[in-house]
């Protein structure tokens, strides 16, 4: 039975099965999930255009197994953007979606892609990051007051270092700190100078660390530096979350860190916040 068919720019989109719940916990549906990502996907694809995505799909919603979707399938239109990236120590490439247009984004929601990873560099030079970043991932002791605190200290360690931070609330256990690279440093140079960065922090605060074994880092913060490397991944800004209130990933201006939370902001309540502000990244690419 043919579904629903949504006018993207321009483009006419499929929705499929629209009243199939895939956050079972809170009730929300496909066309819940398309309709979040019609609302964000103008500023959304900003972040992602030229940069290759990872899926990470639930056809049956969050309460079963999901998985995470490198190669492009063979029955995506030929209107999305399909680009071969070589892999490290393998052999032959991995064809990633580059989403372009607002009409993809919204097609991959409705093949139930929840989370949208983007690579930190582009598809025109894959070797060179334009993102730099430090994941901030707390254990459960580490209260929001502290975590706020952290990052906020990031922020300062990155400007210190002649980084340009910005904050993302990763609508999961912490915050991202980002800053945007010119581009002319391979990741292997980027990589070691973020993490001498996240090491020092580390020898200085006691509440951190970079040990990459869970075991070792008792109650501490792990500041990780693992993303800023060839073929690894961030959170897309305004990607959904696959968690129970289908939270976000939210850029934040510098100043929210005093109140944010790493889920405050999702499916529910974005629109609000997207009516009474702009994008706190907007200008990102161009710093």
């Amino acid at each position: 039975m043919p579904g629903e068919q949504l006018d993207v720019a321009g483009r006419t989109v499929e929705l499929s099965k629209a009243d199939k719940v895939l956050y079972p916990g809170d009730g929300y549906t496909k066309r819940d999930v398309v309709d979040y990502y019609r609302s964000v996907a103008r500023l959304m694809v900003a972040h992602m255009r030229g940069k290759p995505l990872t899926l990470r799909r639930f056809p049956d919603g969050i309460g079963e197994e999901g998985f995470f979707q490198k190669e492009a399938s063979d029955h995506f239109p030929d209107w999305i953007r399909v680009v071969p990236v070589p892999q490290r120590g393998a052999e032959g490439s991995v064809h990633h979606v580059v989403v372009e247009e607002e009409a993809a984004l919204v097609y991959l929601a409705n093949q139930g892609c929840l989370e949208f990873h983007i690579g930190l560099s582009t598809v025109d030079d894959l070797d060179r990051p334009v993102l730099a970043v430090v994941d901030l991932d707390p254990p459960g002791s580490t209260g929001i007051a502290e975590l706020r605190s952290i990052t906020e200290d990031m922020c300062e360690r990155f400007r210190s270092a002649g980084l340009e931070p910005a904050v993302q609330a990763t609508g999961g256990k912490g915050f991202h700190v980002v800053a945007p690279l010119a581009g002319g440093s391979g990741f292997d140079e980027v990589r070691a100078r973020v993490r001498d960065l996240a090491d020092r922090a580390a020898r200085e605060d006691h509440r951190l660390t970079t040990e990459q074994r869970k075991e070792k880092r008792g109650e501490r913060v792990f500041l990780d530096t693992n993303r800023n490397a060839y073929g690894q991944t961030m959170i897309a800004p305004y990607s959904l979350r696959a968690r129970a209130g289908a939270p976000a990933a939210t850029p934040l201006d510098l100043d929210e860190i005093g109140r944010a939370t790493p889920q405050r902001y999702g499916l529910a309540n974005m629109a609000r916040r997207m009516a009474q502000k702009d994008d706190p990244w907007r200008a990102l690419d161009r710093v």
